[in-house]
């Protein structure tokens, strides 16, 4: 009925726009909004990268007020590695889980070459993780632990130079995946004309050298001024301390020094405040949405489009996931075809191969076999012949050794007579 009596005013993109003539409800979807967040809880990560002793740890110990316990780090590790470390905050009523990232021994190594390698690979794996748990066919995505980073916090060391070859080679590296906020630690080491040269020198090299750092927003009119203002201010330089020091009639957080205090409170001092404000107070929500919809989606795109998804065909036709699904199944299905003939052809020759290897071997072998043969009947012609030759012998031995039995037989019958003649004689001869 209502709907009825509200005048209609037709648009352009196809869409009217009715009046109300009364009280509906769904006015209300903003403060459902905020309800279910608070009830869900926030996350926001933070990864600190920096030379160690930098002033890291005791910068996100003076952002969030409180003592995260990081353990000392070393200047002589091997290889750059980082440490994630989980914590649960509550303000009001508002729980945020807290991931502070940290990158232990950067620059560190003598070899800097590769030094920002390991944090690409890592920021990218909290992308694949979250694109791999975004593909499951049973998602548990309100359930999930975001680990993706929303904000890099990019310590620079105050030499009152300029970038370091290493700061310029990591940035360019990583301003696609994440955004970076350039900071000046320990901004106290160096005068406020050295200061202000130097920020001037560092924005006039990142700009030379096409390195696209986090820029606050302007599009919202509530917060376009500050935003703009602070954009002036980058990098920021920052001091941080979580000891309190007593200034009049009250503590405050400071570092005293034996000429005088810096205040880290004081926007006359340090930067500080002004880095609080923009990263935790004002545009926290626009960093965890930046990081969903721009450095995720172009990964996510690129991933995808290596697993050969595409929104649009070869005609520049709208392609759907399904039809892009089948095409890529089809050219995998035409691909393994093709690897299985492949394969099948390699198989083939290799066999044809062995087969004439094993051919001419057993060729080899049969000519081997009958030479030996040849070789054997006449070493067993001539083994005969001389065993001919040696019955002969024996033969002819046996004969003469009969003959000379005979003989032996002979003489020893016509020995006896011849002595008993002569016996007798001498008989004779005795008695004449």
């Amino acid at each position: 009925m209502a709907a009825s009596r509200a005048g209609r005013q037709p648009q352009n993109d196809g869409y009217r726009t009715l009046s109300l003539s009364g009280h509906v409800g769904f006015g209300s979807l903003p403060d459902q909004l905020v309800k279910k967040s608070i009830k869900q809880g926030f996350c926001f990560n933070i990864l600190c990268i920096g030379e160690t002793g930098s002033g890291k740890s005791t910068l996100i110990n003076s952002l969030f007020n409180t003592n995260f316990d990081d353990p000392v780090s070393s200047h002589f590790l091997p290889s750059v590695q980082l440490r994630a470390q989980t914590y649960e905050l509550q303000e009001s009523n508002v729980l945020l889980k807290l991931t502070i990232v940290n990158t232990v021994g950067f620059g560190d190594q003598i070899n800097k070459e590769d030094s920002y390698q390991p944090i690409v690979d890592y920021i990218d794996a909290q992308f694949e993780a979250y694109l791999q748990e975004e593909l499951k066919i049973k998602r548990s995505l309100f359930s999930y632990h975001d680990t993706r980073i929303h904000v890099c916090l990019y310590f620079i060391s105050p030499t009152g130079h300029s970038l370091k070859t290493l700061d310029l080679l990591t940035m360019k590296s990583l301003d696609s995946k994440v955004n970076i906020i350039p900071i000046i630690g320990k901004a106290d080491s160096i005068s406020k004309t050295e200061l202000q040269k130097f920020k001037n020198k560092i924005m006039s090299e990142l700009v030379s050298n096409g390195v696209q750092i986090y820029q606050f927003p302007t599009d919202d009119e509530t917060i376009s001024k500050i935003n703009t203002i602070m954009n002036g201010h980058l990098p920021f330089a920052v001091v941080g301390s979580t000891e309190e020091v007593r200034i009049g009639n009250k503590m405050v957080r400071a570092r005293q020094y034996p000429w005088g205090i810096v205040q880290v409170e004081n926007e006359n001092h340090c930067d500080f405040i002004k880095l609080r404000e923009m990263l935790i107070c004002t545009n926290m929500e626009d960093l965890r949405e930046q990081t969903h919809a721009r450095h995720y989606e172009l990964y996510r795109r690129c991933r995808l489009e290596e697993m050969g998804f595409r929104d649009i065909g070869p005609e520049n036709k709208p392609v759907s996931l399904q039809e892009a699904y089948e095409a890529k199944r089809h050219e995998f299905y035409l691909e393994l075809q093709r690897k299985e003939e492949e394969m099948r052809q390699q198989f083939v020759q290799k066999v044809k191969e062995k087969e004439a290897i094993l051919k001419e071997a057993e060729h080899q072998v049969h000519t081997k076999f009958e030479h030996r043969m040849l070789m054997l009947q006449e070493v067993k012609l001539k083994l005969e012949k001389n065993k001919k030759v040696l019955d002969d012998e024996i033969a002819m031995f046996i004969e003469k050794k009969a003959n000379a039995e005979v003989l032996q037989s002979q003489a020893s019958v016509s020995t006896p007579l011849v002595s008993l003649k002569r016996d007798k004689d001498r008989k004779n001869s005795s008695f004449t």
